[in-house]
């Protein structure tokens, strides 16, 4: 019965020694023993070992014993082979030498966890880190935007502070957003008669450009009679949004955004006002007026909130 063959030994460890195996009878044979045509039983890979004659152990049966002709080996004159002890299997090739396909497997790993470390440190070196892809241009997204923003311009019109306003404020990897919310209102007014609003936004994970450049410039196609006006000087592209339902008369109402994108910042700054027979305000400021404060006071705060 043939033994079944025994799983490849790991590169790295010592080869399994086999048990030593019980020595086998041998079988009767018409030739004298031993015989080139007919091996001894047993570990065929054996090397022999010459022994005298003088010296040899008595034979197991059907061995020659002592005193029987000895058949002599060419070239060693009264001496004959004997089988030696069996050994364990040969040992696994090393790695180095151009083994088998473990060795090889090892060999490969190694080398393409150095290449994978090289590449990945190649790549903080040149980038700086996942995060240098994005071009923020040194902005900083205020935790409060309420004190960081400037709409110093409206504070002549409007005197009154907004002693509760809106604030917001979120930090991800992906986006960093500021915004606030304040009230604007006029001397000896209670109520708020105006609204202004601020909102800072860092993309870092994605180019805003396309998309804000879809949306401001084609303002108008998406939404009906809105004047869209490109402005200059501020950041790599702005827009102004402005819209009139007054028409002259104390209803209605008056709608103004300057839209900024420099770099992966954003910067929209929104004015409204809503006319009514309950409102105290029976002459807001002209859009004109209104659209020159919002580029005074957009171009202010980005400049204070870029490092």
């Amino acid at each position: 019965m043939s033994t079944p063959p025994q799983p490849p030994q790991p590169a790295d460890q010592p080869p399994r020694q086999s048990p030593a195996q019980p020595a086998v009878p041998p079988q009767p044979t018409a030739y004298p023993y031993p015989d080139p045509q007919s091996p001894p039983h047993g570990n065929f890979y054996a090397q022999p070992t010459l022994v005298s004659p003088a010296t040899a152990q008595p034979s197991p049966p059907g061995q020659p014993q002592p005193g029987q002709p000895i058949q002599p080996q060419p070239g060693q004159p009264g001496s004959y082979y004997a089988p030696q002890p069996q050994y364990g299997p040969a040992p696994a090739p090393l790695v180095g030498g151009g083994g088998g396909g473990a060795g090889k497997a090892v060999l490969w790993a190694v080398v393409g966890a150095v290449v994978a470390s090289a590449a990945w440190a190649a790549g903080v070196f040149l980038l700086g880190g996942r995060d240098e892809g994005a071009d923020l241009r040194g902005y900083a997204a205020p935790g409060n935007m309420c004190s960081s923003a400037d709409y110093s311009s409206f504070k002549d019109e409007y005197t009154q502070d907004d002693s509760s306003p809106t604030r917001t404020s979120l930090k991800d990897t992906a986006l960093e957003e500021s915004s606030c919310s304040v009230g604007l209102k006029k001397p000896g007014s209670s109520y708020a008669d105006a609204y202004l609003s601020m909102q800072l936004d860092l993309h870092r994970k994605t180019d805003p450009g396309p998309e804000f450049t879809a949306t401001w410039k084609n303002y108008g196609d998406s939404h009906k009679d809105y004047d869209v006006t490109p402005v200059n000087g501020i950041g790599d592209e702005a827009y102004l949004v402005s819209q009139d339902t007054t028409n002259g008369s104390s209803s209605g109402s008056r709608y103004a955004t300057i839209a900024v994108r420099d770099g992966w910042v954003t910067y929209t700054m929104s004015y409204s006002v809503y006319l009514s027979s309950y409102d105290q305000d029976k002459s807001p400021p002209a859009l004109t007026d209104v659209s020159q404060w919002l580029r005074t006071d957009a171009k202010a705060t980005l400049g204070q909130l870029k490092g």
